[in-house]
């Protein structure tokens, strides 16, 4: 069984002002990533715009995404469909396009009661040899794949692992109770990762991660290594940045956080629009203080030889 763990950012696709694909920004910014230390990456997830893009431009994106990665860490691809038939036929596409692995979103055209939840997952996973991440959030989509969804699944030997994202911590708890380690267990928010990791969790689909990835790397590595203490200094930094990924503008929010680190272009696809005003003004700010308070940590730290 394929077994993933690490930080897997949910990367958002760049776009030019006018809405076309930048894949130069884009293969810029999955190259970042994967140079600061991630352990895979994931195009075409909510962050990335899926469920805006055409088929023609989520090829182009795998491929571009395959060009640059060049097998240094996996790379996965949403797939985010309404038909069971449609989406069992886009993971063997993806599969031709070069991923190496699937997140696969509930339907998104229809809120599935628990045996079409088993059905659907069940098909995808018949439909190509990728491995699979389940992508359970019932918050944006109405759809829970809960531990006892999951138990009906532990069968397919290609569902491997799960991006935990109903906004309850003690999912993670319960998923290893009713399942053991069956599943790799993955947070999918970024304002629980050091709460989700002291409970077990192996990896983090992270957003934010698009804009600070060697800030959060080290959060991953320290829980990892049990140095929550450490890792607390850099939770705290980034927490008010975190909780912008939990908001419904989170792909406007992150691509404006990238455009604040890095220069990245912040353009979304309507019908999301810039961030104007008040809002603006909040989230700069947000934003800015996290820049400040992880250059002044780095300045101590470089100070104490650290």
């Amino acid at each position: 069984m394929v077994r993933w763990t690490g930080v897997f950012p949910a990367v958002t696709t760049k776009l030019n002002q006018d809405g076309t694909i930048n894949f130069e920004a884009t293969q810029s910014s999955i190259e970042r990533l994967v140079a600061s230390g991630v352990s895979g990456v994931i195009v075409l997830p909510m962050l990335g715009e899926n469920a805006s893009l055409s088929q023609d431009e989520k090829e182009k994106v795998i491929r571009a995404a395959k060009e640059v990665v060049r097998g240094r860490v996996p790379l996965l691809s949403g797939l985010a469909e309404i038909t069971t038939e449609t989406a069992a036929a886009t993971a063997r596409k993806f599969q031709g396009y070069g991923a190496e692995g699937l997140m696969v979103f509930p339907s998104i055209g229809y809120k599935t009661d628990p045996r079409e939840t088993a059905d659907w997952y069940r098909r995808i996973a018949h439909a190509s040899d990728l491995p699979i991440m389940i992508y359970n959030n019932p918050i944006a989509y109405g759809v829970d794949v809960t531990p006892a969804i999951l138990k009906e699944l532990a069968d397919l030997p290609t569902i491997v692992a799960v991006k935990e994202e109903t906004g309850d911590v003690r999912r993670v708890t319960d998923m290893y109770v009713e399942l053991g380690s069956r599943y790799q267990i993955f947070c999918g928010v970024d304002d629980q990762i050091v709460e989700s990791m002291s409970l077990g969790a192996v990896g983090w689909v992270s957003g934010m991660t698009n804009a600070w990835p060697q800030a959060c790397v080290e959060i991953f590595e320290l829980c990892r290594d049990g140095r929550y203490a450490e890792a607390r200094e850099i939770y705290h930094i980034m927490t008010p940045s975190f909780h912008l990924d939990t908001h419904v503008k989170l792909v406007q929010y992150i691509k404006f956080a990238e455009h604040m680190v890095y220069g990245a272009p912040e353009w979304c696809r309507a019908p999301r629009l810039p961030l104007v005003g008040e809002e603006r003004a909040r989230v700069t700010a947000i934003l800015q203080k996290a820049i400040e308070d992880l250059a002044a940590r780095q300045s101590r730290n470089k100070r104490a030889g650290r």
